[in-house]
């Protein structure tokens, strides 16, 4: 019996009552840990690019891309969230006479710097 373009590239089946089955496995991959950012870009690789999702995935590929994805958005963030508080005046002093306005501020300038890494980073 002629072999199979599977078993001609290394592949293997088991048999499995009266069927042979592709013993297939997916490459190791280092484990890393992925962050808040890289997890919302999991989610929408799998739910709007389900073929990029399945090729990194396959290719031994996915946390290392995940892992970058959530550096890049981390730091994207930290620089915009720095960069909008020099531009509003946000100083230490107004944290220390005004907290309440400090806070409200801070919260706008994050709310801000999430929508642009969301949209520029995360779900392009």
């Amino acid at each position: 019996m002629a072999k199979s373009f599977f078993e001609e590239t290394g592949g293997r089946y088991e048999k499995q009552g009266d069927y042979l089955i592709p013993c297939l496995t997916l490459p190791t991959e280092k484990e890393t840990i992925i962050g808040v950012w890289g997890q919302r870009h999991l989610r929408y690789l799998k739910e709007y690019r389900r073929i990029t999702y399945t090729n990194l995935l396959t290719s031994g590929r996915l946390n290392a891309y995940l892992a970058d994805i959530d550096r890049q958005a981390k730091e994207r963030f930290e620089r915009l969230t720095e960069q909008m508080k020099q531009a509003q005046g946000i100083t230490e002093r107004l944290k220390e006479e005004n907290t309440l306005e400090w806070v409200g501020r801070m919260n706008n300038i994050r709310a801000c710097a999430m929508e642009i890494v969301e949209r520029e980073i995360i779900y392009a």
